[in-house]
């Protein structure tokens, strides 16, 4: 359980650093950290790293499909972790 802990916590300082960068990045108007990178994190547990990230830095909170990619993962990884919970799966 430990090591899942500490695999939860390094994602997402990884996906906040990233999200920051790519911010970062996007106002100097040069190369950017990809959105499949930053959904590859969230799905893989990275979640609260990147919505921190996106209000910290408001960084793609105006951009529709960004939102919408980014609830869609957040609803899959909590549909899982409730069959989780209940035995299902």
């Amino acid at each position: 359980m430990e090591i899942f802990l500490l695999f939860f916590l390094f994602i997402n300082i990884i996906v906040f650093i990233l999200a920051g960068y790519d911010k970062n990045q996007a106002r100097k108007n040069k190369r950017r950290i990809p959105e499949n990178t930053l959904f590859f994190l969230q799905l893989i547990g990275g979640t609260p790293g990147l919505l921190t990230a996106m209000l910290i830095f408001r960084h793609k909170t105006s951009k529709t499909s960004f939102i919408v990619k980014f609830v869609l993962i957040f609803l899959i990884q909590a549909v899982v972790v409730y069959l989780y919970l209940t035995d299902k799966i």
